[in-house]
């Protein structure tokens, strides 16, 4: 990330801006008038929101670059989405309520929330190490080297 142009971080803060509002306003993490939720907001939903917020801006960053990289992006969409799931309000995730009922969303969902908060922190933060492993494993010489290295490899071969 030292490398980073200017236009990767300002994509990074964007990102996060984002991420943090696309994950908090509808799980109501963020107070809005739209969205409310009958469940009180667990502590560790904000730590949660923010840390998801900084690694998926920080991820999205590393799509901003001149090479395209050939890595596997399933990590950074589930890890995305079970911040979402893990944040939100147990009794408002229709899909919970209608496999487990409402006692059963809070009885049996709402205590694997940490979880998946936590398995989604990981996998962002293992695609965002991927990314930028890949990053410095593909970055090009600059234009300059390349120059240079061509009218050396010339005289050599002539």
């Amino acid at each position: 990330m030292r490398t980073w142009s200017q236009r990767q971080w300002v994509t990074a803060l964007v990102g996060m801006l984002a991420v943090g509002l696309a994950v908090g306003l509808p799980t109501d993490v963020i107070p809005n008038p739209v969205f409310g939720r009958p469940v009180d907001v667990t502590w560790w939903s904000y730590p949660s929101l923010v840390i998801t917020a900084l690694l998926g801006g920080l991820l999205l960053a590393t799509y901003v670059a001149d090479q395209q990289l050939a890595v596997n992006e399933r990590k950074g969409i589930t890890g995305g989405l079970l911040g979402f799931f893990a944040i939100g309000c147990p009794v408002c995730n229709k899909l919970v309520v209608i496999a487990l009922g409402t006692s059963g969303a809070l009885d049996w969902f709402a205590p694997t929330q940490p979880v998946l908060a936590i398995a989604s922190m990981v996998l962002l933060a293992v695609a965002l190490r991927q990314r930028l492993r890949g990053a410095a494993a593909c970055e090009l010489p600059n234009s300059g080297t390349m120059a240079a290295n061509e009218e050396e490899g010339a005289t050599i071969e002539s």
